[in-house]
This record gives C-alpha cells, structure tokens and sequence, in this order.
C-alpha cells in the first residue's frame, strides 16, 4: 500500500526572474521575467548561507516567492533556482527552511516509515546547551532529528555541505553524544534537486564534516537522505536515496 505524499506548497502568486548576482550574504538580485515591472531589479531575501555551488548563474531563472510581510524591506524570498536550462523538474529549492517543514510535513501525513508510532512533535527542541530541529515521542519512545538542506550534485552523488561548516560538524558531535545515551537519533536531508542518485558528505569540500558523518553513523545516528521534488508551485517528498560509504 502507498503511503500520502507530503507536500508544501510555495505562497502565491510566485514570480519568475533572471539571477544577476548575489549582493550579501542574505541578499540577490534578479531581473523580472513578467508582471507590469518586467525588466525590473527586485531584490530577494535568502536564508541560505552555503555558497549554492553551481548555482548561482547569472541569467539562470529564479522562482521568487512574495514575503507574507508586507512592511518586510525585501519583498520576495529566493525559493529556487534553475538546473541545466530546465523550468519545472529542473529546480533546485534552495529555501532552506524546507527541511524543517517538509519534516513535519511528512510526519503529519504519515508519508515516511521512519516516523511511524510518534504521536508528538516538537520543533526547536532543546537539549544540553543546543536546539535540534525536532523531537518526537510516542509508543516507539522519543526520536531526536536534525535537519538539512541539500543542494550540491557531484557526479550523480547528492552532497552535504557545500561549504564548510563548523556548525554542522558541532550538530554531528551532539546527536553522537544523544545517540550514546541510548537515544533515537537521525539526520534528515532534503536533496532538493532531481539529479542525485544516492547520498554522502562533501570530503572535497568539509572533509572534518566527513569525517564526523561516518563515525556518527557508526555511533548509531541514523542518515534519512530523501529527494525533494520541485516544480513552480512547491515541493513533494519524493524517494529515499541511499548513503554511500567508503
């Protein structure tokens, strides 16, 4: 039997636009592709901090979301950005406050078996000095998860991360020590692009990351790679990958 899909869709009305640069690290730009202002320079929000290596293409196509703040300073958000020439199947979210809700998403609609007999959720959770993404309890006890947002593709392997990142290496350290006190704990990575065909961390990039991964693995934190798949009016969680290991 098939399970539902888990599915966010992405605030309307979304509008279509050509990347031109990235201007800070929270900040791009794109030129309007329709609407009365065609041609226009908006300025959009993004909340991902990784350098979206490959990306970033001048005159790529950009799908921008309107802000659900009107007095917001940027108006739009960054949700994707285009693969290889492709509109539709070839996005790439790069949102990456899509895990967290995809995660819950999926949780609700019962769409993975990985989070099967937990009645509860709680987002933020903290634990120690730290805050984990989500905390679930129920009949199977309680599950610790983490979430992240994957948007690198190297030779058909789905990669994370895409820079270094001492903050995901803290993360790994911390759901180790979990995992060592007989905790349930796993790591959810949203590849939200259409090409990868398993997953494993980026050693070309963060090989102490790397590193970190495989022995958390070892340490019993459980890695949920899944494919994430976009079009132009939002996301549906789509197949597992499997983890590759040296």
């Amino acid at each position: 039997m098939s399970r539902p899909v888990a599915r966010i869709p992405f605030p309307a009305p979304c509008r279509s636009a050509a990347f031109v640069r990235r201007i800070k690290r929270f900040t791009v730009e794109a030129e309007a592709l329709d609407g009365p202002d065609r041609g226009a320079i908006l300025k959009a929000h993004t909340n991902n901090t990784g350098s979206m290596l490959g990306l970033l293409r001048p005159g790529s196509t950009a799908l921008l979301s309107p802000a659900a703040n009107p007095d917001r300073k940027l108006k739009y958000t960054l949700e994707a950005l285009e693969l290889a020439g492709s509109m539709g199947p070839g996005m790439v979210g790069v949102n990456t406050l899509t895990p967290n809700r995809m995660l819950h998403a999926a949780w609700k609609a019962g769409a993975v078996p990985e989070l099967d007999g937990y009645e509860h959720f709680r987002k933020e959770a903290k634990v120690g000095q730290s805050r984990l993404d989500a905390h679930l309890t129920g009949e199977r006890g309680e599950l610790w998860v983490e979430c992240k947002n994957v948007t690198l593709v190297e030779d058909d392997v789905a990669r994370f991360p895409d820079a270094v990142t001492e903050r995901g290496q803290k993360h790994l350290r911390e759901l180790m020590d979990l995992a060592g006190s007989g905790a349930r704990v796993a790591l959810f990575f949203l590849v939200q692009r259409p090409d990868g065909h398993c997953f494993g961390p980026a050693d070309f990039i963060d090989p102490d990351y790397a590193t970190l991964f495989y022995e958390a693995l070892d340490a019993g934190v459980e890695a949920w790679p899944y494919v994430a798949d976009v079009d132009r009016t939002g996301i549906s969680l789509g197949r597992r990958l499997q983890v590759v290991r040296p």
